[in-house]
């Protein structure tokens, strides 16, 4: 109660409410009637805002922890309080008042409490764990939201620095340390309603769905460009595909998998290159079949074809974002398996130098895409970031001075100035077929989304020899392994040797949280593994790598977002002789390491010293590239 004690005391010994209204308040100096009463005074009998700003100065407020200990306490009625108009907070008389911005009082307010002050709130922070606790009524009524852990404190946001009793209610709910920060009123409900109104987890919509609910979805073909914010009046299970998609976007999944088992329904998201299940409790088999069918609705797929596979495309919006999904169906023993890919359209294109790759890969792969003609290579498995890489290097190296033209499947981003032909074999528009339509359109620049078969490759390499520059795309596991690819498809060494100009393998490594990373000593069984011995280490590390403790950032992995390492492998005279020779991708790869090249698994162990990814990180994805250190 010192909170309200305290500022009652102040008002009354500065003469700013009367004997009577103080003894109402505050009869035997214990208990009071409510700060809102206080302060809530008829113009007239009102302090100054200069003398209340005085007046709070004045009252010091040893620990804010102070507020958990008030209890709900009754507003007095009209009758009670003399002169007491019709309820209007604290803050807005002030505010009124005083004259200034929003912005500014709170500030000031912040500095006399002793909080901090966020003018606004980053949404990417929020936890929306701590949000499940309580319902959306009970924050925008209080105006009060728990927003992310920091330094082992529960941030929580309130508008109104006199909001104690829903602060207090806090302090019940949660068993971490709770630390008030004010926000500005109207950043504070555009977050909550974000988290609440435009989130309906999955597992929620699912508890709310009851068995008789659970119908096939047969409507709605033509529903193919879906905001999937505005569903709270939709059916229950299409609710329930809109939360698990939202879901699926909100923790950067790339794919979507559900799969039907005999009483349960398997959905797991793709999230920095690992399957996570989505729910903690699989959701029961019953729900299978309205859930695969309103998607293949969605789709524009036939809902009433369970046998064969079948592949489609939704087009969502989502917070004004267009993000595009390519499904997959399977038939299994239990029920159709789909696999969802998502593509966020409007991503932003990363730059080479933003995309992990070291100083001296940039320097070559910069030398690479600025030369006349041509052909350079990225592989890698599906996922590794070949595609993101490609862009990159398009986007710098377009101009107005360069006809650049793309054939892919798909189009995954669109970028201004760049002609993009997307595949479509169901009317005879494949690579090849594409690729030769290209060839008439007088290109300087060609880039083909993947080299699939003989066809293609040769006249990609024609292209090339023809004073073209073509980027494509090969599934190898390194980069010397490309040339192997192409002689399996036919291709003769003496072509390839004379337009490929540059190989480059990648990976993607998850990046270890900023939020909860922390120094270990690696083992030597941990460096042996990674080619060191501890003397070598030392040598060229600061003596400590870092790992992932996990946190409420992370959602407990150690990790948080992507970078890629990459295997460059640029072809000089004597790479060219070798290949001509015919030898095997082992020698090539070999060569190119004593001339300097650095391995997926040499980049990766730069990124671990550096502390942005792990040993095990590393490990996980370069398991097969051990030559360099045979």
């Amino acid at each position: 109660m010192r909170f309200e004690r305290q500022v009652a005391q102040q008002l009354y010994k500065q003469g700013q409410i009367s004997e009577e209204l103080f003894q109402k308040a505050c009869p035997d100096h214990s208990t009071l009637l409510g700060l809102n009463s206080l302060v809530i005074l008829p113009k007239s009998d009102r302090t100054t805002i200069d003398e209340l700003d005085e007046s709070l100065d004045m009252i010091a407020l040893d620990d804010l922890a102070d507020l958990s200990e008030i209890n709900e306490i009754e507003e007095p009625s009209l009758d009670e309080v003399p002169n007491v108009p019709s309820f209007v907070s604290p803050k807005e008389i002030i505010l009124k008042a005083r004259e200034v911005s929003e912005n500014e009082w709170l500030e000031a307010a912040a500095k006399v409490i002793g909080i901090r002050f966020l003018p606004e709130i980053d949404l990417d922070r929020v936890n929306l764990d701590y949000s499940q606790s309580f319902r959306v009524v009970y924050a925008k009524e209080h105006k009060i939201l728990p927003l992310w852990q920091e330094d082992g404190r529960l941030l929580v946001g309130i508008a109104d620095p006199l909001t104690q009793n829903a602060l207090s209610a806090f302090y019940r709910l949660f068993s971490e340390p709770i630390e008030p920060v004010l926000i500005p009123e109207q950043p504070l409900i555009d977050t909550i309603n974000k988290v609440f109104d435009r989130r309906a987890a999955a597992s929620q919509v699912i508890d709310e769905i009851d068995a008789e609910q659970v119908v096939d979805v047969d409507a709605g073909l033509n529903d193919i460009d879906i905001d999937i914010i505005d569903t709270d009046d939709e059916a229950p299970i299409i609710r329930l595909v809109n939360a698990i998609l939202s879901d699926a976007i909100k923790d950067r999944a790339s794919d979507i998998h559900i799969e039907p088992f005999e009483r349960e329904i398997s959905i797991r998201f793709r999230v920095d290159g690992v399957l996570k299940d989505a729910f903690s409790t699989p959701p029961p088999k019953r729900f299978h079949a309205p859930v695969a069918s309103r998607i293949k609705v969605m789709a524009g797929l036939d809902i009433a074809e369970r046998r064969i596979p079948q592949d489609g495309r939704i087009k969502l919006k989502v917070a004004g974002k267009e993000i595009d999904i390519r499904l997959s169906t399977l038939p299994t023993a239990h029920g159709e398996r789909l696999v969802m890919r998502i593509l966020d359209k409007s991503s932003v294109l990363r730059d080479l130098s933003d995309i992990g790759m070291g100083t001296q890969v940039l320097t070559n792969i910069n030398e690479l895409i600025t030369r006349s003609y041509g052909i350079i290579l990225v592989t890698g498995p599906t996922g590794s970031g070949k595609t993101t890489s490609l862009y990159a290097s398009l986007s710098k190296i377009n101009s107005p001075t360069r006809n650049i033209i793309t054939v892919e499947d798909p189009v995954e981003y669109q970028i201004g100035g760049i002609s993009q032909t997307q595949v479509n074999s169901k009317v005879g528009l494949t690579f090849s077929a594409g690729l030769r339509s290209i060839l008439r359109q007088d290109p300087d620049v060609v880039m083909i989304g993947e080299i699939r078969d003989r066809e293609t490759a040769e006249i990609a390499i024609q292209a090339s020899l023809t004073g073209h520059l073509v980027f494509s795309t090969l599934h190898t596991n390194d980069s010397a392994g490309a040339v192997t690819r192409l002689v399996d498809m036919s291709v003769e060494p003496f072509l390839i040797s004379s337009s490929v100009i540059g190989m480059m393998a990648q990976r993607l490594v998850r990046t270890l949280c900023s939020s909860c990373k922390e120094p270990v000593v690696p083992t030597d069984v941990e460096l042996g593994q990674l080619g060191y011995t501890r003397e070598r280490f030392l040598q060229e590390s600061s003596g400590v790598v870092y790992k992932g403790r996990g946190c409420p950032e992370c959602r407990g992995d150690g990790y948080r977002g992507r970078t890629g390492i990459y295997e460059l492998l640029v072809v000089d005279d004597e790479i060219r002789a070798l290949i001509m020779s015919n030898v095997d991708s082992n020698t090539i790869k070999k060569r190119a390491i004593t001339k300097g090249m650095l391995t997926l698994r040499d980049d990766g162990t730069r990124k671990v010293f550096s502390g942005e990814t792990s040993i095990a990180e590393v490990l996980r994805v370069t398991q097969d590239d051990l030559l360099s250190f045979d």
